[in-house]
């Protein structure tokens, strides 16, 4: 399941070892197991969540691979400094997420959109195909729906924006895409577009008008949109977070 969909629809079945990733990055990530701090010996983490030793030792090398534990002779695992987090990984930033959204959360997200998805634009408008550039619209037109609920137009976007980072040709672009979803799983569920007919006929507009500069040829009026769309997101979901409760 992807980060939009766990964190818009909740999370689905789960393995023993995905079971002690999440538990362990959650706590990692919320500050239970602070920076340096030493995580609890096997028997206690066995304990904890009721696996083998395998897949605990197993679990341990997926949360060193996100950066967020190391292993230290004769001391035993430790909670390894913030800045060697991957903030990349789907994992790490969805329990950033569950730890709580701020207004500074949503900035970063809104600073490295602007910072590649402009670009990918730029690029899908000198490499897509005209059966690219079709299905692009067809998305658009998807998203033109007054009827939409929070997580179908959340799905949409999703989709519209994962075509254009595949039609750029460049395989980083698709490669960091969770960013994207967080992104969007922040914007819609606080403040969805599909709050209002309006809010929908807008989305819908601006990513057409995207569409119309891919399809056009345009790289630059494609980045301009596309930095347009990042920006309406990002102001609608900071509005929500600074309204008083």
């Amino acid at each position: 399941m992807g980060l939009l969909r766990q964190r818009m629809f909740g999370p689905g079945p789960r393995s023993s070892h995905a079971r002690v990733v999440d538990g362990l990055g959650r706590a990692i990530i919320s500050g239970e197991f602070p920076e340096g701090s030493i995580l609890p010996g096997d028997p206690q983490l066995l304990e904890r969540f009721g696996v083998s030793r395998s897949v605990l030792r197993e679990a341990m090398k997926t949360l060193a691979a996100k950066g967020l534990v190391r292993a230290k002779s004769r001391v035993g695992t430790s909670v390894s400094p913030r800045e060697t987090w991957n903030f990349v990984d789907a994992d790490v930033i969805s329990w950033q997420m569950q730890a709580g959204m701020d207004v500074n959360f949503v900035e970063h997200l809104r600073e490295m959109r602007l910072a590649f998805e402009p670009a990918a634009a730029r690029l899908a408008a000198l490499h897509a195909t005209e059966a690219e550039i079709l299905n692009l619209y067809n998305i658009a037109a998807r998203i033109d729906n007054p009827r939409h609920s929070r997580e179908s137009v959340a799905q949409e976007d999703l989709n519209f924006h994962l075509a254009v980072a595949a039609m750029s040709r460049n395989p980083f672009m698709r490669s960091i895409t969770s960013l994207i979803e967080a992104a969007l799983a922040v914007s819609f569920q606080i403040s969805s577009p599909a709050l209002s007919p309006e809010g929908i006929s807008l989305c819908a507009s601006q990513h057409l008008r995207i569409a119309s500069a891919i399809a056009a040829r345009d790289p630059e009026a494609a980045a301009s949109a596309m930095r347009v769309v990042i920006l309406e997101g990002a102001t609608r979901a900071t509005r929500a977070l600074s309204r008083p409760e």
